[in-house]
């Protein structure tokens, strides 16, 4: 079964403006967008601060003007509104999930299954996506559901910013939803209340044939939607700038053999239409239409750009089994989704013996598999736990070095750990040591190394002080241990001792 999140942006037009700076809006001013018909002009859309101050959509225009002293009105812009939620929906196609679509004026909409487990489940899927368009001045709320008209009713008439819906409870969740939920043309939505029809459970309850007979099939075949009796499948954005090839069967085909040799035929198409622009695939959609209407898709990402063929259809070959046909496939499409510009390198030579080791392909086979993979670099820091970062497993080195002239430890701990010790203040190092239950008693030191704090970066530092040692117990193990403070004065640390890293 399918999931669907709807991503719903309630102050989309506004936002915008701010975001771009459009109108020279005052930060501390609300901010309502103007709609006009005529003469006739009322509030399409109104920021956070003007509905704080009893402003609405559809209200008069001079009214609005008339209650808020300070309220900067903007004319509405709807071509700018469509081409904010087309890039919007873009963004989600190249980072989320192979099939996205437009979800009305104000909202996109998305089927992550198989794509959630690479953002870790659909909570912090959900998370990412709001937290990422907050970052990017946008508010959002986003919903999940086995359902698109679940996931879409829940993502505009629920407070909370996300929301996940368990497998199977879709009905439980949206009967209690008034009828405007369900996408259905306003007067329709107006006769269903005179008949004192309010939420989706008393609709669902009357009986199918009068309904029917009354407004048409529309009003049931949204019920139905909405239960996921009857399926809605999300046609895919597509612009003129992917690189998209298909195949059609005459014949649906099921065989994990046959869809692995035309799943090499399209990336060999693929290939060739990204070579003839001199472009290299960083992230392709495998989307699988079944004969019941239904789609799969199976996304493959590549560290590098990539044009090789086999490179790319191994990637995809090896999650065949993730491919459930059905009563048969009828139709493939593999889309180039991030593509970016090739250039040849010359990896070996006759006249160099030397030759580049590319670990790229292993790379990729790891990361498609959902794994997270990083390797660490250094950072200009004295504090050995802010001295490194990660940084991605290709990345360019940064050219940076550990300046530090003594040994550091093979494992630092994420967090200094506590100790009980038994030394000499204040530069002896400890005799004995207990970490995690164990006593050891120490038999060789090296130190003490001091470090200070970062004082210009944080002013709470401006007297701290680690006197860091190096230890080595009976046992042969050598560990790397510090006291807070200088073993005299009180304010340069709390003089607890505390275990950082081990060597070997």
């Amino acid at each position: 079964m399918p999931r669907v999140v709807s991503v719903y942006f309630p102050y989309l037009a506004t936002d915008r403006i701010r975001r771009h700076g459009e109108g020279a809006v005052p930060v501390d001013h609300p901010l309502v967008v103007i709609s006009r018909s005529g003469a006739k002009r009322w509030v399409s859309a109104a920021d956070t601060a003007a509905r704080k101050l009893g402003l609405k959509v559809g209200m008069a225009a001079s009214k609005a003007q008339a209650m808020v002293a300070n309220l900067h009105m903007v004319d509405a812009d709807h071509v700018a509104d469509a081409a904010a939620i087309e890039r919007l929906a873009l963004w989600a196609l190249r980072q989320y999930s192979p099939v996205v679509a437009v979800d009305g004026t104000d909202g996109i909409v998305m089927d992550t299954e198989g794509a959630d487990h690479l953002q870790g489940g659909e909570q912090l899927l959900i998370s990412g996506i709001v937290n990422g368009l907050r970052g990017r001045g946008l508010t959002a709320r986003a919903a999940v559901a086995d359902t698109w008209g679940a996931a879409h009713a829940l993502a505009r008439l629920t407070s909370a910013e996300t929301t996940v819906v368990p497998r199977g409870d879709v009905s439980k969740a949206v009967t209690g939803l008034p009828i405007h939920c369900l996408r259905l043309p306003p007067g329709t939505i107006q006769d269903l209340r005179v008949l004192g029809v309010e939420t989706v459970g008393e609709l669902s309850a009357l009986p199918r044939a009068p309904l029917t007979l009354r407004f048409g099939p529309e009003v049931g075949r949204r019920l139905d939607q909405l239960f996921g009796r009857v399926a809605e499948p999300i046609e895919p954005l597509r612009t003129p700038e992917l690189v998209e090839v298909a195949r059609n069967f005459q014949e649906p085909i099921g065989a994990a053999e046959t869809i692995a040799k035309y799943i090499r035929r399209l990336v060999a198409q693929l290939s060739a239409k990204l070579e003839e622009r001199g472009l290299g695939v960083r992230r392709s959609d495998l989307i699988i239409l079944r004969v019941d209407n239904t789609r799969q898709s199976l996304r493959a990402g590549l560290a590098k750009p990539v044009r090789d063929p086999a490179r790319l259809a191994k990637l995809l070959c090896d999650r065949i089994e993730k491919i459930d046909p059905g009563f048969g496939i009828e139709r493939m499409v593999l889309v180039a989704i991030i593509a970016e510009p090739l250039e040849e390198k010359q990896v070996a030579s006759a006249l160099v013996e030397e030759e580049v080791v590319d670990v790229t392909p292993l790379v990729d086979i790891l990361g498609n598999r959902g794994q997270r993979l990083y390797r660490v670099t250094p950072v200009a820091s004295d504090v050995p736990e802010r001295s490194v970062r990660r940084i991605g497993p290709t990345a360019v080195e940064t050219g940076a070095d550990w300046a530090a002239k003594w040994p550091r430890p093979s494992r630092l701990l994420a967090y200094p750990e506590e100790i009980e010790t038994m030394a000499v203040l204040p530069d002896q190092p400890p005799v004995v040591v207990t970490w995690r239950g164990k006593r050891r008693r120490i038999v060789r030191a090296d130190g003490p190394e001091r470090i200070f704090g970062e004082w210009w970066l944080r002013p709470r530092e401006m007297q701290a002080v680690r006197d860091y040692f190096v230890v080595e117990d009976e046992q042969g193990e050598r560990l790397w241990v510090f006291r807070a403070g200088d073993g005299v004065d009180t304010g340069t640390g709390s003089h607890k001792w505390f275990l950082h890293g081990i060597f070997g």
